[in-house]
């Protein structure tokens, strides 16, 4: 007995409160373990600790034992061993699998909010839409039938007052904060929709198309802005696709919704009554969304920046995300001008990126996505409106297939397969419009073109 160490401590028993001292193991354990020396309750309790530990390094860091630690099979008991051994791998397992059930299910906590604003989106591909179908009727109605030039006017005022709301969404963003610049957002959409529903001249309908192009062009920075912000790292491009699929899904109601104008000349004001329900749907529910902790870290509400954190991805992203969030305070203090775009280390992507969009309105998709059921009626087609409708569908797959693919083909050799292929189909348009081929060929075409153009 004389080789132990000193006791250090006193354990009292609860029923007769007497005392015992208490061993701590020195260097030399696994030699004294080997005596027939009787194990107090402490003793145990430590080797339950020191076990598990010892097996946790071997395991996971591959380091070599801790001195401290029995590194012989005599050092433990053999039941205790066994009895450690086994509660340890039950507990990694559990561990584990809970670890594993939890970072796949990290995007549900945020799911509602990207679904609520990217209704958004949904709205932009609705108003893109909505005059497809029914655009002779509106004309007939507000006397501009015939009139190209103000056909033309009524559906492209739209993007006239988005290109000017999108210059001011940002700053909105900034100043308000992302849940209310959405909601703010949202009142010209339902004046603008109301006032084209309800609208007895061209002059309305201008005004309402304008207002509701306001609010679409504070959309187009404001959702993939806000998405970004809420979505884990993880998942933060497959979120953030939720947008163009929105836009997709906007279309194609918007058609759908529209195919009984072809014997209903009055519908298309039920069809614009129709697009303030959604935008008053984001009034509300946005009162009920997590307003987006970079907003909040940028203008000082760090505990709530925290709560919001912890509550869409976990308590244990929190100091990450926190730190990752002073880190962008501290490099967005110097503020950036436009002409800092023309810096050599930034004009050849700002060039590339402006052309790309550029580009992409002059390919022809927004002819169209406005304009295919007056092409399909030129081509013959009768039920144009819901051939327009399969276009919507169409333009959805491409999304979806373009969503896949994004990460496996690269964005460069999509981008260039995409644009062939919208060059191949405005040439089989306008083949199909222009040459004299038999009748049933030049609808195959237009509709093959149309589709494939989406």
């Amino acid at each position: 007995m004389g080789g132990l160490a000193k006791p250090v401590s006193v354990w009292k028993t609860p029923m007769a409160m007497t005392t015992r001292p208490i061993h701590f193991l020195p260097q030399n354990a696994h030699q004294m373990l080997s005596l027939p020396l009787p194990f107090n309750t402490c003793q145990i309790q430590l080797l339950k600790e020191q076990v598990p530990r010892r097996r946790m390094v071997l395991r996971r860091a591959k380091l070599t034992e801790e001195p401290s630690i029995p590194s012989t099979p005599a050092a433990v008991p053999p039941d205790l061993q066994k009895h450690s051994e086994e509660a340890m791998d039950g507990k990694a397992d559990q561990t584990v699998e809970q670890g594993s059930s939890s970072k796949d299910r990290d995007w549900v906590p945020v799911l509602p909010h990207v679904l609520t604003a990217a209704m958004a989106n949904f709205l932009f591909g609705y108003h893109i839409g909505v005059v497809n179908g029914p655009l002779g009727s509106i004309a007939h109605d507000l006397g501009f039938d015939g009139d190209a030039i103000m056909e033309g006017f009524v559906v492209s005022i739209f993007l006239i007052g988005a290109f000017l709301g999108s210059l001011s969404g940002g700053i909105l963003a900034d100043k308000v904060g992302r849940r209310r610049t959405f909601q703010l957002d949202m009142l010209p959409m339902i004046l603008g929709a109301a006032l084209s529903a309800s609208t007895q001249t061209v002059g309305g309908m201008l005004l309402g198309r304008f207002l509701v192009g306001l609010g679409i062009g504070v959309n187009t920075a404001l959702v993939p802005l806000y998405i970004s912000e809420v979505a884990p790292t993880k998942y933060r491009g497959a979120l953030g696709s939720i947008c163009q699929v929105g836009t997709c899904v906007g279309i194609i109601a918007a058609l759908v919704i529209g195919i009984p104008a072809e014997t209903d000349p009055h519908w298309w004001r039920t069809m614009f009554w129709f697009g303030t329900i959604p935008a008053a749907y984001l009034v509300v529910a946005m009162q009920f969304t997590a307003e987006s902790p970079r907003w909040l870290a940028k203008v000082g509400r760090w505990e709530e920046a925290q709560n919001v954190i912890k509550s869409l991805w976990g308590r244990f992203e929190v100091e990450k995300a926190l730190e990752e969030l002073r880190n962008a305070e501290k490099g967005q203090q110097d503020d950036a001008s436009w002409a800092e775009l023309l810096l050599e280390r930034n004009f050849k992507v700002a060039v590339i990126g402006g052309a790309l969009f550029m580009l992409q309105q002059f390919a022809g998709i927004n002819g169209v996505l406005y304009f295919s059921s007056l092409t399909f009626q030129d081509a013959g087609i009768t039920n144009s409106t819901t051939a327009s409708a399969v276009v919507g569908v169409a333009n959805l797959v491409g999304a979806l297939a373009a969503l896949s693919l994004m990460d496996t083909q690269g964005r460069r050799k999509l981008l260039m397969g995409s644009y062939s292929g919208m060059a191949i189909s405005m040439l089989t348009l306008v083949l199909a419009l222009e040459m004299p081929f038999p009748e049933q060929f030049s609808h195959f075409l237009s509709i093959t073109g149309t589709l494939m153009v989406t």
